[in-house]
């Protein structure tokens, strides 16, 4: 049987990895972002409509307000309507959400990982500390990369501008001064890495004292006088 030491670690670990699957399955729900751009009928040069896209991984919403004509709000899937659009705006958002499902099942096995140390003592392997290591970090990892292409997808690649051009239909619009505010799905991917690395640092701190144990255990043995070691 493990210690109480060793199983508290560990089970704080899976505690800390629950916590952030928690944070991470509320965020895909919620939503990511809110786009704001001033918006005219194509080759009008005056820009008297708005168009505000509310943008979540699945689901959209696009208010247009004399976007050209008459005002208008409507709901949408993400994923259909950027197959209609196309390029890098599809690709990216693919990505993110390929990514999500990866960071989800890192932490889960994490969490299994984590259990099985708190309760029995295997080797070194993947299945001991290397595996919460290796688990814990690819969901950080993971999730850093997902908040700089989704941000790349939303400025650089303009996907805020391909939804309202898809969703305007075969009324061509010309769009102008996005501003972008993050939600709190796209935030919540920041609480989601620091409690990774935290039980990446737990398991190491639980190592780092079994470690300094062990050697300080060893140690009468290594400074005693070779005579005494002779008998």
């Amino acid at each position: 049987m493990p210690s109480r030491e060793k199983t508290f670690h560990f089970l704080f670990s899976a505690v800390l990895t629950t916590v952030s699957i928690g944070l991470l399955g509320f965020g895909m729900s919620a939503q990511w972002a809110e786009a704001n751009m001033e918006c005219a009928r194509q080759g009008d040069a005056l820009f008297n409509g708005t168009a505000v896209l509310s943008l979540s991984l699945f689901a959209g919403f696009s208010d247009r307000r004399s976007c050209p004509g008459f005002d208008n709000g409507e709901g949408f899937q993400v994923l259909p309507q950027l197959v209609l659009t196309g390029g890098a705006p599809l690709v990216l958002h693919g990505l993110v959400v390929c990514l999500l499902a990866l960071c989800l099942v890192c932490s889960s096995g994490s969490i299994l990982i984590s259990l099985y140390n708190g309760v029995s003592n295997p080797y070194q392997t993947y299945m001991g500390p290397i595996g919460v290591y290796t688990c814990s970090s690819l969901s950080a990892c993971l999730s850093f990369v997902i908040l700089i292409v989704f941000v790349v997808n939303l400025n650089v690649c303009s996907i805020a501008e391909d939804l309202v051009q898809s969703i305007a239909g075969d009324l061509s619009v010309d769009l102008r001064n996005k501003r972008v505010e993050m939600g709190l799905g796209y935030c919540l991917l920041i609480p989601y890495l620091v409690l990774s690395l935290l039980a990446i640092a737990l398991i190491y701190k639980y190592q780092h004292a079994a470690y300094t144990h062990q050697r300080e255990q060893q140690r009468p043995t290594e400074d005693a006088p070779k005579e005494i070691m002779m008998y």
